[in-house]
């Protein structure tokens, strides 16, 4: 249509002076955006969620800001604090003199890879702990929240050496002997045993800190007349009297003999708190139960079922919503056909035990004599057309049976998370400095 020559004239003016309209993608094309960054407070949120510790490694592998944020101390202690150290393999030793074996997880385990990562990091020959002066070679005592506990070969609790050591980081701890005043409190004694207290939950940073380098070890003596633990803390490096009962206050009135009281508790086993010792001993079982919370010994009855097994039958277990559970192993057709019989203690009492249910894992099964880590029993199993041979781990909730070493083995499980995120589980003042170079 027509205007006037000065109104177009002016509109020209106007649309040469004005910038040209950005060209469109083509169809179907997606549209480039700059991504915002995000903020490093959102990162450990998102983080902290992940699933297992090997998703947060794939995750700092990602870009320089996100291992910035996951190599973050303070961010991996509240990591550690959510996510459970997964199990990497377990450690043995045919005989003191013969060193110690790690057996890693194997795939398609998912600790495999931070397994394979710890066997070529870790020292497990412990060539960084001085030699024991009173024997020849250290005897593997314990394993538990990353730290190994050694003993000198030959000695017992009064009378031997004690070293607390990470291979992982190649720390240790030298254990002092208990001194006289409390070694006069032992009369009579008969067996004794060493082991290491789970530690507890810090409820803030500098408590959560202090907690992953801290660690307990108790020692526990069966005498004539009592039982009595004692208790070493790396806090204050001094030992303690801990619990103590008498046998008269233990036994209430059974007629126990003296052989029976100092050899029967031999197989110790671990559960939500408390410490089960299973009697070799099937006429009148008792459990000797020691509460780590309130350190305060105690007899639990097992159901009736358990008193007609053998200890090495009889493995404690995590039967969910904080209640012990009970598996007892019996025979079907062979001495490798196995079914057992879980049950969980809703009290305290012989008549709170209630049967769960009965299952049969695999046939060619050997059970890893008192074997289980939390809710899952350790089995041996031998081989089969469908399995191969090796050691597994059975959830007694889905009864999944998770394959975790390529041998069969009998010894300690391992748990630690991958090098990339672990910290050192023991404070060594000067000594931790010197070890650390050329290795950190």
């Amino acid at each position: 249509f027509l205007t006037t020559g000065g109104a177009m004239d002016g509109n020209a003016a106007d649309h040469r002076h004005q910038s040209p309209p950005p060209l469109l993608p083509p169809p179907h094309a997606p549209w480039e955006m700059a991504s915002l960054p995000i903020p490093d407070e959102l990162l450990r949120e998102i983080f902290l969620h992940l699933p297992t510790p090997a998703d947060l490694v794939r995750a700092s592998a990602a870009c320089v800001s996100f291992r910035r944020v996951v190599a973050d101390r303070s961010f991996l202690r509240r990591f550690r604090k959510l996510h459970a150290p997964p199990l990497l393999g377990f450690l043995s030793s045919l005989s003191p003199h013969s060193g110690f074996e790690f057996h890693p997880a194997v795939p398609p385990h998912p600790s495999a890879s931070a397994a394979s990562a710890v066997a070529l990091a870790a020292d497990f020959s412990f060539s960084f702990v001085p030699a024991p002066a009173t024997s020849d070679c250290w005897v593997l005592r314990d394993i538990r929240d990353g730290r190994f506990l050694l003993v000198s070969a030959g000695r017992g609790f009064l009378g031997g050496e004690m070293v607390v050591c990470d291979p992982l980081h190649r720390r240790y701890i030298l254990v002092p002997p208990i001194p006289d005043d409390l070694a006069a409190m032992v009369a009579n004694p008969g067996l004794s045993e060493t082991f290491l207290v789970p530690r507890g939950d810090g409820h803030d940073d500098e408590a959560a800190a202090e907690e992953e380098t801290s660690f307990r070890v108790m020692g526990m003596v069966y005498c004539e007349a009592n039982i009595i633990s004692f208790v070493f803390s790396s806090s204050t490096r001094q030992w303690r009297a801990a619990a103590s009962r008498s046998w008269i206050d233990l036994l209430d009135g059974l007629l126990w003999s003296l052989e029976e009281r100092l050899f029967c508790w031999r197989w110790r086993q671990y559960v939500y708190g408390c410490f089960y010792w299973i009697p070799d001993w099937e006429y009148e079982m008792k459990i000797l139960v020691l509460d780590t919370r309130s350190m305060e010994f105690s007899f639990a009855d097992p159901p009736s079922e358990a008193k007609h097994a053998s200890s090495n039958d009889i493995t404690m277990i995590e039967a969910g919503e904080g209640k012990p559970g009970m598996l007892i192993r019996g025979y079907e057709y062979g001495p490798f056909d196995h079914i057992y019989t879980i049950w969980r203690n809703n009290g305290g009492s012989s008549s709170q035990w209630q049967k769960e249910k009965i299952i049969s894992p695999s046939l060619g099964c050997e059970y890893m004599g008192n074997g289980s880590m939390g809710k899952y029993l350790v089995l041996n199993h031998l081989g089969n057309s469908s399995l191969e041979p090796g050691l597994y781990m059975l959830d007694i909730k889905t009864l999944q049976l998770e394959r975790v070493c390529a041998s069969i083995v009998h010894g300690f499980a391992y748990s630690n998370y991958p090098p990339s995120l672990s910290s050192p589980t023991i404070s060594s003042g000067i000594e931790e400095e010197v070890l650390e170079q050329g290795y950190a």
